[in-house]
């Protein structure tokens, strides 16, 4: 007879191993998988890529508990390919040549294989380059998975051939179907009323799998004929819901508070919202990280030392811990919320990576090029090039983009805090560029 958490007694009265409720909730199907629409819905990327039949090298890119592994294997069993799966973390080169070698021989018989390697982002950078030549000959189908951000974690060479696709956090929608689906599968229900099954989903945090995990704590934990109300829910799992409201985006709308707060220069409120998400057990380094970009996105160059301030107040939550570091954390944020504002560099940025990606390769001007062979001083490298330094005012007022693209402005520098200083330094030498180059 089958027990609420999978085992069941055999003839001989042994019982079989347990099978957590992850497990056994696995999809068979790519359509059976919860919170990945944009992937695995009827016209999501992965379900696309099935149809043309062209499956290619992918990278999987989100957090926990999002369904990385399981679709991975949902991909070989549809598309007929070898199922072969590694861990980063537990294997070294001598496994890769046996994957690959394995890998080699299945082609050598008409038949190629999908390897997952979860956690890629663990192994160096000379492992990462070993997977391009089994990659570009077709020996494998790449699927990686990694909670890290690929463009910081993966070589260049090894992202290049591969297609990147972001992995969601569950909604609390699919963590609720999720739980109707565990229900199903043990025919009992969660012992929780309205509002600690809300409460439940908050805790998993947008991970299928441990909200799965903590439906079994709550069914191992509840006596028979209890119901947990969210009190008695946090006082049995020991584990705090974020004191956000009841909306899936609860999270996003603190720190959305939060960031407008400092940008209207409102300390009472940036503080207010601050204290919200340390009250609600928030991740310490995520506030420190968005703070960091607080002072570069909205403040920038008309307060340099906002960014030291922040990083600085990273530095010392990780070195105080709580409480002594979120006091930090604090002192930073009322100072981004003090300080005069300018979203100058950050127009400026988005600006410049618009032109570098809309005029492509252009070489830059052969006057500002090194040239440390003969070769290249025979093709003009470095021909015609003042050194500022030695120039009147330290400078040559020289073009240093390239030719055909001719000059641009992207910084525009506003009359607030310390970037007045740097719009009358910007205007004194398109001053003396226009005489120096009128002559």
């Amino acid at each position: 007879m089958s027990d609420l958490f999978g085992s069941a007694e055999n003839v001989q009265g042994e019982t079989k191993a347990f099978r957590p409720l992850a497990d056994r909730l696995r999809p068979s199907r790519l359509d059976e998988v919860l919170g990945q629409d944009h992937l695995t819905g009827e016209n999501g990327s992965l379900t696309r890529m099935i149809r043309s039949g062209a499956l290619g090298n992918l990278v999987f890119w989100g957090p926990p508990g999002t369904g990385k592994t399981t679709i991975a294997r949902l991909l070989a069993n549809e598309t007929g390919l070898a199922y072969e799966q590694i861990s980063a973390i537990f294997s070294g080169v001598a496994d890769l040549k046996k994957v690959f070698e394995s890998a080699r021989l299945r082609r050598s018989q008409g038949r190629t294989t999908l390897l997952f390697v979860d956690e890629i982002h663990r192994f160096n950078r000379a492992q990462q380059d070993s997977f391009l030549p089994v990659m570009e000959d077709g020996t494998i189908v790449l699927v990686g998975a990694t909670t890290e951000n690929p463009s910081f974690e993966l070589n260049a060479a090894l992202l290049s051939r591969a297609n990147v696709l972001t992995f969601r956090p569950h909604s609390p929608d699919s963590l609720a179907k999720l739980l109707l689906r565990a229900e199903e599968i043990t025919g009992k229900t969660l012992p929780l009323d309205g509002a600690a099954r809300e409460a439940l989903i908050r805790m998993a945090d947008g991970d299928g799998r441990a909200v799965l995990m903590l439906a079994e704590d709550v069914w191992r934990t509840a006596g028979e004929g209890e119901t947990y109300d969210a009190e008695r829910l946090q006082q049995i799992l020991q584990r705090r819901a974020p004191i956000y409201d009841k909306g899936q985006d609860g999270h996003y709308n603190l720190i959305s508070a939060l960031h407008k707060a400092v940008r209207g220069s409102d300390p009472d409120a940036a503080l207010y919202y601050l204290c919200r998400m340390l009250d609600a057990g928030e991740d310490r380094r995520f506030i420190a990280r968005r703070l960091v970009r607080m002072a570069s996105e909205d403040i920038g160059l008309a307060d340099p030392q906002a960014l030291a301030v922040t990083t600085a107040a990273r530095e010392a939550w990780d070195f105080l811990g709580p409480p002594e570091g979120e006091l930090a954390l604090a002192q930073a944020c009322v100072y981004l919320a003090t300080a005069p504002k300018s979203n100058a560099l950050y127009t400026a940025y988005k600006a410049a990576m618009a032109a570098a990606t809309q005029h492509g390769s252009l070489p830059p001007p052969k006057h500002i090029l090194n040239a440390p062979t003969k070769l290249m001083k025979g093709e003009g490298y470095g021909e015609g090039y003042r050194y500022d330094h030695d120039e009147p005012d330290a400078f040559s007022g020289q073009d240093y983009f390239p030719e055909k693209m001719g000059r641009q402005r992207f910084y525009d520098p506003v009359e607030r805090g310390f970037e007045r200083d740097l719009r009358k330094r910007l205007e004194w030498w398109e001053k003396l560029r226009r005489e120096r180059n009128s002559k």
